[in-house]
């Protein structure tokens, strides 16, 4: 069956370890974890359910993808991982396409991906064979207790090599007790982790495509502010 999509479209990646460099974005709709502060709350809120919910077939997708010339395609969502990919993944490595994924690690994960990037949730935990399999962590940090509760709940799995960013919630920007529990944990811990942001949205980079999708405000709710 066609994936539900939300939005396609040609940015740069604005976060983790490729930041900076060319991307096909593809979003799947659906995400069952709901994070009250979520950027994407397009995917699944029900006050900004979209009109029409395209299902286009992966070939065209792919050649999408291939034809925008592209670094590499990234999959997200909503929560991707709660679709079966693999057909997906199969078009655009057949196309050329490198195929990163943007994920909780909440569910298993079908498809064949060159690179993973698993950003944990309180609501729903990675399951630990997605954490085995990640490229990068991405910590969304809400509260300045945040990142040591999830060093706290993730163990071991945030003390090897890959490396481990700390990103302040896009509400939290500003948020000077925020970005000094950033810094402070950067300068004291060291490697994994370091600290990070969402490069993109300064340069609102996404909305220069047409094909991408109106804004809606963090988390559904117009109260949290815009997600962009």
């Amino acid at each position: 069956m066609a994936l539900p999509i939300h939005e396609q479209f040609h940015s740069f990646q604005g976060e983790g370890f490729h930041a900076g460099r060319a991307a096909y974005f593809i979003r799947t709709y659906g995400c069952p974890v709901h994070c009250p502060w979520c950027d994407s709350a397009g995917t699944w809120h029900p006050d900004h359910k979209p009109e029409t919910l395209e299902r286009p077939e992966a070939e065209a997708l792919a050649r999408a993808a291939a034809n925008s010339k592209a670094e590499f395609t990234v999959i997200t969502g909503g929560e991707p991982a709660i679709h079966d990919l693999r057909t997906l993944t199969d078009a655009l490595h057949a196309h050329g396409q490198p195929v990163h994924l943007e994920t909780s690690g909440a569910f298993p994960l079908q498809g064949d991906f060159d690179w993973i990037t698993l950003s944990p949730k309180r609501w729903k935990l990675p399951l630990p064979e997605n954490i085995a399999r990640a490229n990068e962590i991405k910590i969304i940090v809400d509260t300045p207790d945040a990142i040591e509760e999830y060093v706290a709940v993730m163990g071991e799995a945030l003390r090897h090599t890959i490396p481990v960013w700390l990103h302040p919630e896009w509400s939290k920007r500003d948020d000077g007790a925020i970005l000094t529990a950033i810094t402070e944990w950067v300068k004291t811990k060291g490697a994994p982790f370091r600290a990070g942001g969402q490069w993109h949205k300064y340069y609102a980079a996404d909305s220069l495509d047409p094909r991408s999708a109106d804004p809606v405000p963090l988390g559904g709710d117009p109260a949290c502010g815009p997600s962009t």
